[in-house]
């Protein structure tokens, strides 16, 4: 397997994801502890009548319960997996990396790589307030944008993937975050003229005095 380069995390995919494992870490906590609290209050009244609170069936408990564990165990993996995706350039082909798609796109597709800040690609004006509030910490960001001649996949499976905010038109490209965007797009617009990453050639081992007066001593 060919062996890449330097990854560079995406951070738009990192920031939408880490809004969503709070929010459902505490559903999976009320849950637990509504149903703690309801059976908890029935087994210290052990008369019905003297319990202020509503009387949950077995069942119903252990559905809820199941349903709050679930919940934090899903909570918990969305928390993980966030920090899989990423960007990373190979010989001749640049690969984007999440959880849920691996996309390996060439560098004779790059049409042009331009950069933008985000709030420039999505204007807080056309934004609601909920966008806003999400989108908030990237909006003073600077995006790369990758202008391809074609879309590796169709912009239907895209977005089932990827969120919205990684297109800002209908044209095939994609929308980057990343901490280095200097050096992402000064990368991938050399990639683009040559067709391929340039290689670090390796080191040639140096060989100390020592040790070539030892080798004229045995070819002598």
């Amino acid at each position: 397997m060919a062996r890449g380069g330097r990854k560079y995390p995406l951070i738009l995919y990192r920031h939408l994801l880490g809004r969503w494992w709070w929010p459902i870490f505490g559903l999976g906590l009320v849950l637990l502890l509504y149903v703690g609290l309801l059976w908890g209050a029935e087994w210290f009244f052990i008369d019905p009548a003297e319990n202020p609170l509503i009387t949950l069936p077995d069942f119903s408990g252990i559905v809820l319960l199941v349903l709050g564990g679930v919940a934090i165990l899903f909570s918990l993996f969305v928390l993980s997996i966030r920090n899989f995706a990423y960007l990373q350039l190979f010989g001749d082909h640049f690969r984007i990396v999440t959880p849920f798609l691996r996309l390996k796109i060439s560098y004779k597709r790059i049409q042009r790589v331009t950069s933008s800040e985000f709030s420039a690609l999505f204007p807080p004006s056309k934004l609601s307030s909920t966008q806003r509030e999400i989108l908030g910490p990237m909006l003073s960001r600077t995006a790369n944008i990758v202008h391809l001649t074609k879309s590796p996949l169709t912009r239907f499976w895209l977005k089932l993937f990827l969120s919205p905010y990684f297109f800002c038109d209908q044209t095939p490209h994609f929308v980057i975050i990343v901490n280095d965007w200097m050096r992402l797009s000064t990368e991938l617009d050399s990639a683009r003229v040559s067709g391929r990453v340039q290689q670090q050639p390796k080191a040639k081992p140096k060989l100390t005095p020592g040790l070539l007066d030892d080798l004229n001593k045995h070819l002598k």
